[in-house]
């Protein structure tokens, strides 16, 4: 997992500028490439291989047992998702699927007196592209402001709106 983040710093020209039109800038989730990792998905449709991350006081907050135990996570809270498009490792002896192209990321910051009326999370939307080496709003997911992930994270309401659970170490 290292080697993935080290691999972001390289990555991406506009990180300090780039931003939702009415919503939140990528900078907010500024040194995510160092992030601890929280777990990891792949959703099958696209299929996608992905690294949650989080900060240092989500961190803290998961190590308290938060949200497993029905508290919130404490405002500060920052949660990454990077998301690559598998490739087959070609060295390995057996059949393994490594991070290839990155195509996007997405970020939550939790801030209960921006984002009131999300259950304290804003939310961030970034497609990445490969040619450019830049990110760019990705607003057919995200709209224009910082509430767009609100409504699918319902799902998650007794976890704080927060999907993603500590994976065991």
């Amino acid at each position: 997992m290292t080697a993935i983040a080290g691999s972001m710093a390289l990555a991406a020209k506009n990180k300090d500028s780039v931003a939702v039109p009415g919503g939140l800038a990528l900078s907010e989730c500024s040194g995510y490439e160092d992030w601890a990792a929280v777990s990891v998905s792949r959703p099958q449709d696209p299929e996608k291989l992905n690294l949650i991350v989080a900060n240092p006081e989500m961190i803290a907050a998961y190590l308290a047992g938060i949200a497993d135990n029905g508290k919130p996570f404490p405002d500060g809270s920052k949660i990454m998702k990077m998301l690559w498009l598998p490739q087959a490792n070609e060295v390995a002896p057996f059949p393994v699927q490594e991070p290839g192209t990155l195509t996007g990321i997405g970020c939550m910051v939790k801030d209960n007196g921006r984002f009131a009326d999300t259950g304290g999370w804003g939310y961030m939307q970034f497609d990445y592209d490969s040619v450019s080496d830049t990110f760019k709003p990705n607003t057919d997911v995200q709209g224009n402001d910082a509430t767009c992930g609100a409504s699918c994270h319902q799902a998650a309401e007794a976890t704080d709106f927060v999907f993603t659970s500590y994976a065991k170490r």
